[in-house]
């Protein structure tokens, strides 16, 4: 099942259309390896993405997730409070995170499906790059934040609400 969404063209309404979420096994088990769109994770029920993080995902997404990024997997882990010890440990054994540690990485990635999201409604998606902007937006410093940067705040399901609702702002042009 597609999941309609609209966005402005030249003047015009037009759909983006996604296609379904993926099951729940998908968003908790993928291998880094398998390429998937963080859009899915964004769109996905609050339901399926509960379950993804109680299964737990992969240690080694967030190498992919690093990489993709581009950014420092030292730097990645830091922003998430990630134990680097335990993470390296996990990716070698092939385990899965913690409840904890799922939540914070699914919520960075639903982050970049929520901007990946705001591009294809705009309607020019072309070339952009959303983890990339991702990894540069937040370490910018955000006058909205007090002048600290959207980063600060990754290592929190709060605060991982907190910059979904900025962008959010940004994106209906309440913040600016």
């Amino acid at each position: 099942m597609e999941k309609p969404r609209k966005r402005r063209t030249t003047g015009k309404a037009a759909i983006v259309r996604y296609p379904a979420a993926p099951p729940v096994p998908a968003l908790a088990v993928r291998e880094a390896a398998v390429p998937y769109r963080y859009v899915d994770i964004y769109l996905a029920p609050p339901q399926e993405r509960i379950e993804a993080i109680r299964a737990g995902v992969p240690a080694r997404r967030v190498d992919r997730l690093s990489e993709l990024m581009q950014v420092t997997k030292e730097s990645l882990i830091g922003t998430l409070g990630l134990s680097r010890a335990t993470l390296s440990r996990k990716a070698r054994a092939g385990e899965k995170l913690a409840r904890d540690e799922s939540e914070r990485v699914l919520g960075i990635e639903a982050l970049i499906g929520q901007v990946q999201a705001m591009i294809d409604e705009a309607g020019n998606p072309e070339g952009f790059d959303a983890p990339r902007w991702m990894a540069r937006w937040i370490n910018a410093p955000l006058p909205a934040l007090g002048g600290a940067t959207p980063a600060s705040y990754l290592d929190t399901v709060e605060g991982q609400k907190l910059i979904a609702r900025l962008l959010a702002m940004m994106q209906s042009g309440t913040y600016a």
